[in-house]
């Protein structure tokens, strides 16, 4: 299969959008098990607001997509990999939250950013949020700054690469005295799981780059 360009990228984006999105299906393959506090699909009224920016853009003639490693001194996921992003404030809307958090943690321009939409939320029971995930695209590479004591570094993930089926894996871990299998993305040096994983996996679906069923062998 021929690697999609940014435009068509963007296009299929857009187009999937407005129809029904493969949240619910993305979110479940790439879940950890056993799935404690979490259900597909399901949101808590209690549940405080989060945005996370998707940001497409081209490097070396390839369509990229922004990620972040947090900061090991912080109080919640440090070390892990993230969407920029962060609580939507009273009186934001999600797509003002993840531009703010972006131009905060990653240096964006927010002028250089076109905004398309929001993907399938999802509730993240560890830390009682639900993350809106933002799709947006950069014409150019965008000139990025890692914010001190909250980014340790700014990982810039070829899509054709995470659509590569190699790169999709699976291990068990020890979490809290028990025992997961945690479906992840080998990307950039990096183990992407979680929340995530999840939401890149949706990413996938829109794109029709659907990942392999992790769960299958």
């Amino acid at each position: 299969m021929r690697p999609l360009t940014l435009s068509e990228l963007e296009a299929q984006v857009r187009t999937a959008l407005a129809e029904s999105l493969p949240g619910v299906q993305a979110h479940t393959a790439l879940a950890p098990r056993p799935r404690r506090g979490w259900r597909a699909g399901y949101t808590p009224e209690d549940s405080r607001r989060a945005a996370g920016l998707l940001l497409l853009y081209p490097k070396a003639g390839q369509p990229h997509v922004a990620l972040t490693v947090r900061a090991e001194a912080l109080p919640q996921h440090g070390g892990q990999v993230s969407l920029p992003g962060g609580t939507v404030e009273r009186a934001e809307s999600v797509e003002q939250a993840a531009l703010r958090e972006a131009s905060e943690e990653i240096g964006l321009d927010p002028t250089q950013v076109r905004i398309l939409g929001a993907l399938t939320p999802l509730h993240i029971p560890v830390s009682a949020f639900v993350l809106h995930p933002v799709a947006a695209v950069a014409d150019t590479r965008p000139d990025f700054r890692a914010a001190d004591r909250e980014v340790a570094r700014i990982l810039e993930a070829a899509i054709e690469e995470l659509a590569d089926e190699s790169r999709l894996r699976r291990e068990k871990r020890w979490r809290d005295g028990r025992e997961y299998e945690i479906p992840y993305f080998d990307l950039c040096g990096e183990r992407i799981w979680g929340a995530t994983a999840m939401v890149l996996a949706e990413l996938l679906y829109v794109i029709g780059r659907p990942p392999r069923d992790p769960w299958a062998d």
